[in-house]
């Protein structure tokens, strides 16, 4: 198994597979009339990270399905793409069962399980990524895979800005000491408070996977909130001093919502609130791998300052062993 550190450190190892191994679909925006994406945790959060980039870009609908069950109205005019990493993930799994039921469009992203075999079986256009990586230390794969996929629907090159983001990481070579630096010096000392994470909408899913790597990777507990929207609600929850380790994550893409921004920190840290400002001059694609790789080395580091081993993730697996042994009960239960 190849450890989190490593992941990181050939982080651009992964976009250069997708450029290098990408097959064009031959799909546009004309032959579909709504886009689903379905994946889980480290596989799915990829689809959300790329729904936000093409939000003010593609005409059609885009959804996320983090969940057993497509919406009522997929049909055969919709397109599905399906990720798992281990093509083992349940929840993924029964997205493709339903959608070969009504005869979706399909795109699969895998390294192989039952997802690759139903692909085999029916024909499906399958991308098919490395093996050896932990999905949440994979988003590299299946990032850029899903941006060259909608790209590719709305005939934007995709390559050449994945190509610009392995050269710029390639001269920045002080990203992860930038990371341990600003970020996980800052909050080093204040492990035991939860982590709020307010993003702008732009960078909504790019907190919720800092959240996820932090739940898993640091074992801490991480929350989003989004502007403007918190603003109508829990910000009257932000009195005094609080337990509570506050990260701003936002552009300059709506000054009305930068101005949020500007008076929510004041007021938190007027009240002596631990606020570290990540304020992202520009919203390219790059930004976002940058930004990514920023938070994944912040998460580690915060792990091994907490004392926890972030390739361990007993909780899940055990509840992944009792859903297993589940399934074996209903079984025998029919049977009966």
């Amino acid at each position: 198994m190849i450890t989190h550190q490593s992941s990181l450190e050939n982080f651009t190892s992964q976009i250069k597979f997708v450029i290098q191994s990408y097959i064009k679909h031959g799909y546009s925006e004309n032959d579909f009339s709504n886009i689903l994406i379905g994946g889980m945790g480290g596989s799915g959060i990829g689809a959300r990270i790329a729904k936000s980039w093409f939000f003010d870009k593609m005409l059609l609908p885009i959804e996320v399905i983090d969940d057993y069950n497509l919406p009522a109205y997929a049909n055969s005019g919709s397109l599905v793409i399906l990720c798992s990493y281990s093509g083992e993930t349940e929840e993924t799994v029964n997205l493709l069962n339903e959608a070969l039921a009504k005869n979706c469009k399909i795109i699969c992203i895998t390294t192989g399980g039952h997802i690759e075999k139903l692909s085999i079986q029916h024909n499906l256009l399958t991308y098919k990524i490395e093996k050896g990586y932990q999905p949440r230390m994979a988003i590299g794969y299946n990032l850029a895979i899903i941006l060259m996929i909608l790209g590719e629907i709305k005939n934007e090159n995709i390559s050449s800005e994945l190509e610009d983001v392995i050269k710029k990481f390639e001269e920045i070579k002080s990203i992860q000491i930038d990371s341990a630096n600003k970020i996980y010096s800052y909050f080093k000392n204040s492990l035991k408070n939860k982590f709020v994470i307010v993003a702008d909408r732009f960078w909504a899913q790019i907190a919720t996977r800092f959240c996820q790597q932090l739940n898993e990777n640091s074992k801490l507990e991480g929350f989003v909130n989004i502007l403007p929207e918190s603003n109508h609600n829990v910000i009257e929850s932000y009195y005094g001093k609080l337990n509570t380790n506050f990260i701003f994550l936002y552009s300059d893409t709506n000054p009305r919502v930068h101005a949020r921004f500007d008076f929510l920190g004041s007021h938190l840290e007027l009240e002596n609130n631990k606020v570290l400002n990540m304020f992202i001059p520009e919203n390219t694609i790059f930004s976002i791998f940058d930004v990514i790789y920023r938070l994944d080395w912040a998460s580690l580091f915060l792990g091994e300052e907490h004392g926890y081993d972030p390739m361990k993730i007993d909780n899940i697996m055990e509840l992944k062993d009792y859903l297993s042994n589940l399934e074996i009960i209903e079984e025998t239960d029919e049977d009966e």
